[in-house]
């Protein structure tokens, strides 16, 4: 990395800290301050990170503005980090969805100032995942991002939240153990293999290991995402943690770390272990169908509205692993695009439940029923994004499960046709939630008194609104930057070693993007 280019990832993943810092020096009975802090500081973080979409080179599978440090030299461990068209989204969704959910935590009075450090931090580490190249870096941004996400539920949750986050942190811990276990395997292989030591991702994807190993340590990894994500049956932690967590936390856990087990499957699992993934797509597959139908039906008979969004997670994100498994164009970018979308749909919906909580304290749907009448504002934007979450054309969920079902219906087609149920079937829970909540007469007297969406909710609820009809009506600037990447990961993961990243990454510098784009 040259002195004279600017090292925009580190800076995105490390510029949370410095409001960690002047949040730490402020008087935590100036609460207002604190909040402005926070806030002004995620707005910052996610401008910086904007200049990332418009400086992505297109038509290549590099990894780009990459940085390479030595780390731990004596451990061939180095501080490497770059981007592709598989993580360019997911970075610019971490920086949207943190500095939103701030804005959407006015409502926390309690422990702010820790509240906030807390939330600057896991941005950091949340950011980190997504960027490292390195496994032994990427593996201590996975483990250290459980501190301030444990502390954000077992702290500031619901009235079981203890419980919700000592079961969060135990899943997520045996996972990790494994994938820990086949890391070091990894890296003593290459040193045999070598005679030098190295955690590089592209380094170990070169290995040639022994086939009777590969399923062991294919399934190490895949454990530890498959509970991140989480496929079912490693889903039951996930309803405890969002129902527990306040309402910032939900929309993080559901719009970003439930990615990062996703992320793990498409850039380490199924490219370092292709022959295990031919052995084991069908289990996975029906995994994924499997938690489709189940979290969509038990989705279904929920009373609790914020309960009903977390089991849709399930559902949803079983959507993915269909498209991932299904491995070919179509299905893999829809899979991609997918884990987009619903960090924005399900990241609104978990806004909007937040904001009729802060009101009633109440989840229950019987609680309410005609509060479209007091509340049209709330009304119109609570049906559009549960429009986007069925999938309804015009709105980003319809681009992501059409692309996904039509990639699988050509390499898959009876696991294709049964994950196409979960179309139906979100359309049956949401809608129908949607009508016990919004229409019919007001009948609790407490519901005539709720008061519509206040300025700074509206504001959250435009922002989140933009890219569902961006990427409903004109998904090309998505799919075009996620295509080289998906197409070479597809490629990686069905054996052919001959791809390989271009590790030498396009590094950025500022003054002269800016000028490269005044004179366009």
């Amino acid at each position: 990395m040259e002195m004279g280019n600017f090292p925009i990832l580190s800076v995105l993943t490390f510029f949370p800290l410095v409001g960690v810092a002047i949040i730490a020096f402020i008087n935590r009975e100036n609460v207002n301050v604190i909040r402005w802090t926070a806030f002004v500081i995620s707005v910052i973080e996610f401008i910086i990170s904007i200049p990332l979409y418009f400086a992505f080179k297109l038509g290549t599978p590099q990894f780009q503005f990459v940085e390479k440090l030595p780390w731990i030299k004596s451990w061939g461990a180095y501080y490497y980090m770059g981007i592709d068209g598989i993580t360019l989204f997911l970075v610019l969704l971490t920086t949207f969805l943190t500095m939103l959910s701030i804005l959407a935590s006015w409502s926390i009075n309690k422990r702010v100032k820790e509240y906030m450090i807390s939330f600057l931090f896991l941005e950091t580490t949340m950011i980190g995942v997504f960027c490292a190249l390195d496994l032994l870096l990427f593996y201590l941004f996975w483990e250290v991002m459980l501190i301030p996400m444990f502390l954000l539920i077992g702290v500031w949750g619901g009235p079981r939240r203890v419980y919700a986050a000592i079961k969060f942190f135990l899943y997520t811990m045996v996972g990790s153990v494994l994938m820990l276990g086949a890391i070091i395997y990894l890296y003593w292989m290459h040193y045999k293999a070598t005679g030098t030591l190295s955690f590089e991702l592209m380094e170990l994807l070169k290995l040639k290991l022994d086939p009777r190993v590969v399923p062991f340590l294919f399934l190490a990894f895949a454990l530890a995402f498959a509970i991140k994500v989480p496929m079912w049956p490693f889903h039951t932690w996930l309803p405890d943690a969002h129902v527990e967590a306040p309402t910032a936390g939900s929309v993080i856990l559901a719009g970003i770390l439930l990615k990062m087990g996703t992320y793990g499957f498409m850039r380490f699992c199924m490219p370092f272990f292709p022959a295990a993934v031919q052995k084991f797509a069908i289990l996975f597959l029906a995994l994924a169908v499997i938690g489709i139908i189940y979290g969509a039906l038990v989705a279904l008979v929920q009373e609790d509205i914020k309960k009903l969004v977390a089991y849709s997670s399930v559902s949803h994100l079983g959507t993915c692993m269909l498209g991932l498994f299904a491995l070919n164009l179509q299905s893999v970018s829809g899979g991609l695009l997918q884990m987009i979308n619903h960090g924005i749909s399900t990241g609104a919906l978990f806004l909007l439940v937040g904001m009729i909580y802060d009101r009633r304290h109440t989840r229950l749907i019987k609680e309410y029923g005609g509060i479209a009448k007091v509340m049209p504002i709330y009304a119109t934007f609570f049906m559009i994004a549960v429009f986007s979450s069925c999938g309804l054309p015009g709105l980003n969920g319809f681009v992501g499960e059409f692309l996904t079902l039509l990639g699988a219906f050509k390499t898959y087609p009876l696991f294709a046709v049964l994950g196409a149920t979960a179309t139906v079937l979100s359309a049956a829970y949401l809608l129908w939630m949607y009508k016990r909540v919004f229409f019919h007469e007001i009948t609790n007297p407490e519901n005539m008194k709720l008061k519509d969406l206040n300025l700074r909710e509206f504001i959250i609820m435009v922002l989140i609104v933009i890219p569902m009809f961006w990427i409903g009506l004109y998904p090309k600037p998505f799919l075009e930057r996620m295509q080289p990447s998906v197409e070479a990961f597809i490629k990686l993961a069905k054996g052919e070693k001959s791809v390989v990243y271009q590790m030498e990454g396009r590094k950025v510098n500022l003054a002269s993007l800016i000028s490269e784009k005044l004179e366009r």
